[in-house]
């Protein structure tokens, strides 16, 4: 919630990574500016606009990793004003933007046409930029263009069987220092596999994917990185071993970030038996151990955020069989109220913990200075109120998309300031 005006919220619940702040204050506002915090604070103008913050959370904007825009090129998914709307609804301030658009952000004039046409947004959004021309995996984009016009970073938003390429483009990338954001999948071994590779997936007539298709592919990617040092994110880690294997390379001091999907920290491989089609991701949903190994790798710093991969899909293009759907979900709108409902509320995760993955964190991976609650900082903050419940319909929802299994379920938690 970007403030312009003098807002003293009173008695809210203040959360705040940075400081590891979880307490009850008042907190003064003024053009957009925290100007005070404490225990009690008497408005000294009639123009102040007082809050009541009983059952309310003030906490620093989330901030997304990486999520799909519809424009340019499928505009009927989303546009980038519907994705601002949506993640301002769900209390995210800042989101980064996958290059995998129509055409490609493998170019500097796209990158400075979705500037210029985001430049009045409320969501402030960052862009990724691809690895290789039109996400071929073959040539190596225009990087040093690329970074030059501003982009945050560098992926093509899918995996590479080529480890002669992946080492080349981390080679390449490694002088602009931003962040490689890498999908570790080992096409051969994933096959044709849609459901996570188990009893559940024989049992359901579906083909398998295999746990190594991730491990392995993480294990290599990992010697690559120990050789050429340039940072690297990997993302949507969904397996236990997966986890081990950053937490050693981690020890190791190896320059890689990781994030976990918010759907892999909810549900496992065994809801897949429903066939809906908004439960089809990449990688698939996996165990219960696994759900469980990335909840632990979250607490213990391992797994540095939690993407919300926001991908939308029209109503024709996700109902199909289960295996033919594409894979992705929406979920600006979802992820707190779901996460805090879920893992805060049974205790899984501290408010805190939570907070830091979806703030705090996201912008280390991105190389950018976090958002905090302290005097004479900017008020980029969101205001949660957990006990608010609504239903997701598409009439609700701000997304011109509506892809997801939550769809008509309600829901408790939920943002009630957006950014101004």
């Amino acid at each position: 919630m970007t403030v312009k005006n003098r807002q003293l919220f009173q008695q809210v619940r203040i959360l705040d990574p940075v400081s590891a702040i979880d307490q009850v204050s008042d907190i003064l506002l003024e053009q957009g500016v925290i100007t005070d915090i404490r225990d009690s604070i008497i408005p000294d103008d009639e123009q102040i606009e007082v809050i009541d913050g009983n059952n309310l959370i003030l906490a620093p904007g989330l901030v997304d990793l990486y999520s799909s825009s519809g424009q340019p090129g499928y505009e009927e998914r989303e546009t980038l004003k519907s994705l601002a709307e949506a993640s301002q609804a769900g209390g995210f301030t800042r989101v980064a933007i996958l290059p995998n658009t129509n055409p490609v952000i493998d170019n500097p004039s796209l990158v400075t046409w979705i500037k210029q046409t985001t430049a009045l947004s409320k969501t402030k959004f960052y862009i990724w930029g691809s690895l290789t021309q039109n996400l071929e995996g073959v040539t190596i984009a225009e990087l040093a263009n690329l970074a030059e016009s501003g982009v945050i970073g560098f992926t093509d938003n899918r995996p590479h069987s080529n480890l002669q390429l992946i080492r080349k483009l981390l080679e390449y990338a490694q002088p602009f220092n931003l962040p490689v954001a890498l999908v570790p999948i080992n096409l051969q071994l994933r096959g044709n596999g849609v459901v996570r590779e188990s009893n559940i997936s024989i049992r359901l007539g579906l083909m398998g994917y295999p746990e190594i298709a991730e491990t392995i592919a993480i294990a290599s990617i990992l010697e690559i990185v120990s050789l050429t040092k340039t940072p690297v994110h990997l993302m949507r880690i969904s397996t236990a071993r997966g986890v081990e294997l950053i937490k050693q390379a981690k020890e190791n001091h190896l320059p890689i970030t990781a994030s976990v999907n918010w759907h892999h920290l909810l549900l496992n491989t065994e809801i897949v038996a429903s066939y809906n089609p908004n439960l089809r991701f990449e990688p698939p949903l996996a165990t219960e151990i696994d759900r469980l190994a990335l909840i632990k790798g979250i607490k213990n710093n391992v797994i540095d955020a939690i993407a919300v991969d926001h991908t939308p899909y029209t109503y024709e293009e996700k109902t199909v069989a289960f295996a033919q759907a594409p894979t992705g979900a929406i979920g600006l709108e979802l992820v707190l109220p779901l996460l805090w409902e879920n893992l805060v509320v049974t205790g899984e995760l501290s408010p805190l913990e939570l907070w830091r993955s979806l703030s705090v964190n996201p912008l280390k991976c991105l190389k950018k200075e976090s958002i905090t609650l302290q005097k004479g900082k900017p008020a980029e903050l969101t205001l949660f109120s957990p006990q608010q419940t609504w239903q997701v319909t598409p009439s609700q929802l701000k997304s011109l998309s509506s892809n997801t299994y939550w769809l008509d379920k309600q829901l408790k938690g939920k943002i009630i300031a957006f950014p101004q």
